[in-house]
């Protein structure tokens, strides 16, 4: 057993094959000892258990006393037993799986090592005797018990038990079923049966894909297999290679599920729908694709929850989110986000929606296609098939006495005129274009063909946008830059070199070094200056008045403070293209 990961402050010729009977101990008189409570809320919490009949721990935790880490350190000591930090423990797939995943969740355990003469077995409840009677039955071995922490110890399932094994065996099951069908068609017939190994294979896909937290579920036919890839993080990591055989199959029943026709398989198509998935919901949005081996499918995963997240959470530095706060609250003009696919501009409208909605306001979005329902506002899906497009729809929108308008995509020049044309006649419109940042915008919209006196006159403000990974605080550690991170370094401070963190990679993130994702902004207001530039279409001017507004505020410089922070690397800031970013310094580019 690692010395570094388990607690140095144990006996550790103590291995107990059972836990000391509870009643001999008291756990608040060591948690006293030891500092961690005092003695009056000793007293308190006692007469509180009393009442309740909660656990000791558990009151002391939901109460904000304690933490479940200072807990399980407690009770390590108190039983002379191992505490283990699951998020750096090097737990192996096989060992775990020793023990089922319904008795693991069921009883509160881990199997982290495989000692030879006894399993090493993680328990949130040190003390539960009926447990570890049931895991020694299960597992048939000499057990020895650690603590942990509870919160870690969930987030260890999800991380540990992935469902690889059952996507294998439901596989296997719709391979012997294709076998043992007629034709196709008899397997269509009974596509929409709940046992049907295509349907189980398909939630065990979508279970695992929300375990780990992916954005996007790729299906995509090789020549002599089907691969399956995850989206976590904003990068694809390879989940499954079946047999190809099967892929038919799947495109089949998941347009089912999407109301697409199955026929059709030489075109592309675009659907959705919507899965009730561990006490969520998720909305999925479909795009099929033939190649030349089959039908790939992407599948865009939308957890309703996103629609909670407000404007102070997607993190937007201060000053920008008060000048952000105050362009919604006007009454018209244009706002545009920009930046590329995957980059979070949709989350960053609906948030200033949810901010902004109100009852005496009324709200209209035009979206291809809606990606998250709202309440309190009408939502309309373009739909190219019936001429239902964007400009048909706007137009439309505008008889409807809207007070905010958002435009999901300003694609083609109609789109853009039509939602200038309505900033200008008093609603405030929100959309999204794609452009590298927040300078090259106006550009992109007279690149576009929209009349440059329209463009000076309805943009109020552009929020250039990307997503970086974040670094993993169970193994971040000090980071010596390349050459090419120290040239990055240096042309947006100067001076002596900063100290950066990056995360090596453990079992807390999947070895990535890196775990989660946080926006990063810059933001373009438009003034007088600028105005009068992008009216009379001048490149050069406009280009000179936006650098030196922009100076020291732009995405490099939001991720150079990240890295500063030890928050995140400057390899993730290269990986997201900022280093071709121009950093000016006393009016020249370097």
């Amino acid at each position: 057993m690692p010395t570094d990961i388990v607690s140095a402050q144990l006996n550790p010729s103590v291995k107990p094959e059972r836990p000391i009977d509870p009643q001999k101990l008291r756990l608040g008189d060591v948690l006293v000892l030891q500092g961690l409570i005092s003695a009056t809320q000793l007293a308190q919490t006692l007469a509180l258990q009393r009442q309740s009949g909660k656990k000791f721990g558990r009151l002391l935790i939901d109460a904000g006393i304690l933490t479940e880490t200072a807990l399980a350190k407690a009770l390590s000591l108190q039983l002379q037993i191992p505490f283990v930090n699951l998020n750096t423990f090097p737990a192996v797939a096989t060992v775990v799986q020793l023990l089922p995943v319904w008795a693991a969740r069921r009883y509160g355990a881990l199997v982290l090592e495989d000692q030879g003469d006894a399993l090493l077995v993680a328990l949130s409840d040190p003390l539960d005797l009926f447990a570890f009677d049931e895991l020694g039955r299960l597992l048939k071995r000499k057990i020895v018990i650690a603590a942990v922490a509870e919160s870690q110890l969930t987030q260890a399932f999800d991380r540990l038990y992935r469902r690889s094994e059952e996507i294998n065996s439901h596989a296997r099951a719709l391979q012997m079923e294709l076998g043992e069908a007629l034709d196709f068609g008899e397997l269509s017939a009974n596509a929409g049966l709940d046992g049907a190994p295509v349907v189980l294979l398909l939630q065990s896909l979508f279970e695992d894909a929300v375990q780990v937290g992916a954005s996007d579920v790729h299906i995509e036919p090789q020549a002599n297999e089907l691969q399956i890839r995850l989206r976590v993080d904003g990068l694809l990591q390879v989940q499954k290679m079946v047999d190809k055989r099967i892929a038919g199959a799947i495109a089949q029943r998941l347009k089912l599920m999407a109301g697409l026709d199955i026929s059709e398989k030489r075109l592309p198509q675009d659907g959705r729908f919507s899965l009730r998935l561990q006490d969520q919901t998720l909305d999925v949005r479909l795009s099929t694709l033939p190649t030349s081996f089959g039908e790939a499918i992407s599948l865009r995963l939308l957890s309703q929850g996103v629609l909670r997240r407000r404007l102070d959470s997607i993190g937007m530095p201060e000053p920008m989110l008060l000048r952000f706060r105050e362009l919604i609250s006007r009454s018209s003009g244009l706002v545009l986000v920009t930046g590329p696919t995957g980059s979070g501009k949709t989350t960053t409208l609906y948030a200033a929606l949810a901010e902004i909605n109100a009852d005496e306001l009324k709200v209209i979005t035009v979206e291809d296609p809606v990606e998250y329902r709202m309440d309190g506002i009408t939502q309309v899906q373009v739909n190219d098939k019936i001429d239902l497009s964007f400009g048909r729809v706007l137009r439309a929108t505008l008889r409807q006495d809207p007070d905010v308008i958002l435009v999901g995509e300003m694609r083609d020049a109609e789109t853009a005129e039509i939602g200038l044309r309505a900033a200008l006649t008093g609603h405030l419109v929100l959309s999204t274009l794609h452009s590298k940042d927040a300078i090259s915008t106006p550009f992109r919209l007279l690149d576009m063909g929209v009349p440059p006196f329209m463009v000076a006159t309805s943009l109020q403000a552009v929020i250039a946008q990307r997503l970086v990974r974040l670094n993993c605080v169970e193994c971040a550690q000090e980071h010596r830059p390349s050459g090419r991170e120290k040239s990055w370094l240096t042309a947006i401070e100067p001076g002596p070199l900063l100290t950066t963190y990056r995360g090596t990679g453990c079992a807390a993130c999947h070895g990535t070094g890196y775990s989660g994702r946080q926006g990063v902004y810059e933001l373009l207001e438009m003034d007088a200056v600028l105005t009068q530039a992008a009216s009379q279409a001048e490149p050069a001017a406009f280009l000179q008045a936006a650098r030196e507004r922009m100076q020291g505020k732009t995405l490099a410089h939001h991720v150079f403070e990240l890295v500063r922070q030890g928050r995140t690397s400057i390899a993730e800031a290269l990986r997201i293209g900022l280093d071709a970013e121009l950093v000016v310094e006393d009016g020249q580019e370097v």
